[in-house]
Formats: C-alpha cells, sequence, structure tokens
C-alpha cells in the first residue's frame, strides 16, 4: 500500500493537470479562404469576326430565250468574256425553217398585192367614163387594202422567225468573268433556263453570313477593315451597303454586303477575306471564369457582404470569351466578388478574404 506522503503527491499531480487545462484557450471557428476580385464596370465593346468571300456587284444568269438542243459552247468557267461575245449556240434547223416559211409567205402576199393593186387601177380608169360600176370600184379597193394588210402581216412574220432564229446564239449582255456553267453540249434546254452565270466587271462586294444575333448591335464604326484570310497584310476598307431583310431557312443566317473601296493587288473575285466589327461601348463587368456559378439555374456569383458573409447573386452574362466572362447586369460597381475558393460557400457562411487578389495568383503575374 502507498505511504500517505504518496497519496500527497499524486493528489498536486492531478491538481497541477487540472489548471494546466483550465489555461488553454478555446479552438476558434474555421473561416474558409476565399479569393475575391473588386467589381469595375468598363465600356467594353463586342468584337465579332467573320469571314466571307468576294462577290461582284452584279451577277447575271445568262440563258437562251429559246428552247432547243445546244450544239455549241465557246467559254468555260474562268473565262473572260467580252459585251457580244457568243458563249453558245443552240442547233437552228427548226428555226431556220420557220425563216423560210415566213420568207415563202412574203413573196406570195407581194404577188396579191401587186395583183390586187393592178386591178384598183383599172377600176380608177374605167369608172371616170362610166365603164364600171361604183360597187366594183370599191371592192377593187378593198381587194387592195386586204392584200396589203396581209402583207404587213407577212413580214411581221417574217421578222419573229428571223428574231427567233437569232437567239440561238447566247451572247454576253457585258463584259465579265464566268463564275458558273449549268449546260453541256447535246443537252436539251428550255427557254430562260440559266446556262451560265456571269460576274460582271465593275465594283467589288465582300459578302458575309452572319447569324442574326450578332446584328443586334450595329457597329461602331461604318468603315470595316476586310483582309485576306490566308494573307491578313493585304486588306482593303469598306462601308455595309446592304443587310437582307430576312433570315435564310437553310442557313439561319442573314447576308451582310460590305461595298470594298478598292481591291488591292492578291484580292480579287471569290478570294475568301475576314473582317472584324466592333459594336456599341456598353458599361459591363469582367470576371474570370472561375467566378461564375448557377443559382438553380440562372447564372450567379458570390459576393462578400459588409459582414464578411458570402451572398448568393444572380447576374446575366452578355458574352462567353476564353478565360473570361462579360457579365452585363446584376454589377453595379464597388462589390467584392469571390472569384477563387467558392465551391463549397453556402449562403450566410462568414469567410476569410486572402490578402494577396487573384490577380496576383495568374501565371506572369507582377509581384
Amino acid at each position: 500500500m502507498a505511504g500517505p506522503g504518496l497519496k500527497v503527491l499524486m493528489a498536486l499531480s492531478a491538481m497541477a493537470l487540472l489548471t494546466a487545462c483550465g489555461d488553454k484557450k478555446p479552438a476558434q471557428e474555421y473561416l474558409p479562404r476565399v479569393f475575391v476580385q473588386e467589381v469595375e464596370p468598363a465600356n467594353y465593346a463586342a468584337a465579332v469576326t467573320l469571314t466571307g468571300d468576294v462577290q461582284a456587284r452584279v451577277q447575271t444568269q445568262l440563258s437562251f430565250r429559246v428552247g432547243g438542243k445546244i450544239i455549241q459552247r465557246m467559254v468555260d468557267v474562268g473565262d473572260r468574256v467580252t459585251a457580244k461575245q457568243v458563249l453558245a449556240r443552240l442547233d437552228p434547223k427548226d428555226l431556220q425553217t420557220n425563216v423560210d416559211s415566213a420568207q415563202a409567205q412574203v413573196v406570195a402576199e407581194q404577188a396579191r398585192v401587186k395583183q390586187a393593186a393592178a386591178a384598183f387601177v383599172r377600176q380608177q380608169k374605167l369608172l371616170p367614163k362610166g365603164y364600171t360600176s361604183q360597187s366594183e370600184y370599191d371592192s377593187a379597193q378593198a381587194a387592195l387594202r386586204s392584200s396589203q394588210s396581209a402583207l404587213s402581216a407577212a413580214q411581221a412574220q417574217l421578222a419573229n422567225a428571223r428574231d427567233q432564229l437569232s437567239y440561238t446564239a447566247l451572247i454576253a449582255d457585258a463584259p465579265g468573268i464566268i463564275t458558273e456553267r449549268q449546260a453541256e453540249v447535246g443537252q436539251v434546254v428550255q427557254a430562260t433556263a440559266p446556262i451560265f452565270s456571269l460576274a460582271r466587271d465593275g465594283d467589288r462586294d465582300a459578302v458575309f453570313n452572319v447569324y442574326e444575333s450578332l446584328l443586334a448591335e450595329r457597329p461602331a464604326e461604318r468603315s470595316i477593315v476586310v483582309s485576306l484570310l490566308d494573307n491578313p497584310q493585304i486588306k482593303t476598307t469598306g462601308t455595309v451597303r446592304e443587310i437582307t431583310p430576312a433570315v435564310s431557312a437553310q442557313s439561319g443566317t442573314v447576308q451582310v454586303k460590305v461595298s470594298l473601296d478598292k481591291l488591292p493587288p492578291g484580292m480579287q473575285l471569290g478570294s475568301v477575306v475576314s473582317a472584324t466589327a466592333k459594336g456599341s461601348g456598353k458599361s459591363a463587368v469582367e470576371l474570370p471564369w472561375s467566378a461564375l456559378t448557377k443559382n438553380i439555374s440562372a447564372p450567379a456569383v458570390w459576393m462578400v457582404d459588409g459582414n464578411g458573409e458570402a451572398q448568393l447573386h444572380n447576374v446575366t452574362v452578355g458574352r462567353y470569351l476564353t478565360g473570361k466572362v462579360i457579365i452585363s447586369e446584376g454589377l453595379k460597381g464597388g462589390e467584392k466578388v469571390i472569384v477563387a475558393g467558392g465551391q463549397l460557400l453556402h449562403p450566410g457562411m462568414k469567410v476569410e478574404i486572402a490578402e494577396n487578389t487573384y490577380k496576383d495568383l495568374q501565371p506572369g503575374a507582377q509581384p
């Protein structure tokens, strides 16, 4: 058994331990550490880069005015043609027959007119002498007029037949470049069926197909720089000349035509070009992707209020860019938005704001 001294020593040790435990401070509450960025609204103008091609201001579909079989084609795609140049021909046999028939009809009517004129002259000479009656004179005059009218009709038929024959030659109505061919030799075509597409010489346009949503804001500048896609050093300027009023059912886009001021060397008909246009500037906030979260299905951000608590705030995203988002509505300026460390937050939770800003942590940041 332990002696009285040992018992006293153990009692004192126990009291010392209890005293030491009573001197410890209670553990502090854990606060999530977050990085914040103070909201600074700026004038933001969205830039849109489009790709299109160079086209002629005036493009014509060339077709025969009569139907028939193509027997000759003189040009191909890419060929330059001049005004009044013959591009293709139809078989003229049937139409030549019509011309010959109309010509024979004219000759027959001319003979009838000559005969009727001679009969009328005789009646004119006999009537004053009383050797003929007034009715016979009137009949001879009417026959002459009728034959003359028939001759005029036959001559008109001949002129029409000759015109139809001339339409067997397809002629370019203006100088330009053949950009498309839709028929071949030996093919039977109907009148007005397109045979060639002609890009007339003259002004050139850069044509772009643009989604309608991108046209909600008009460009801040009327002048647009258009450059060659494979060689951006070759560039020119232009202005928007035409925007189609209807959306294409096939592509869902609107066609925008930019009138080019001049065509530099290397940029020609059919060249693929690009253009960048900036919309009118609007007040917006730029935040990194990490700041964006969602409130059920709506986009939102975490903010730190005056009490140091995290609050979820809905915002409107105006544009998604590489590595950042543009907030168009929901932030006015001066708010502290959590850009890192907000994965496990809930509304009303107290947070600890890191001394370094989020920008200090990005690669290449200056100390």
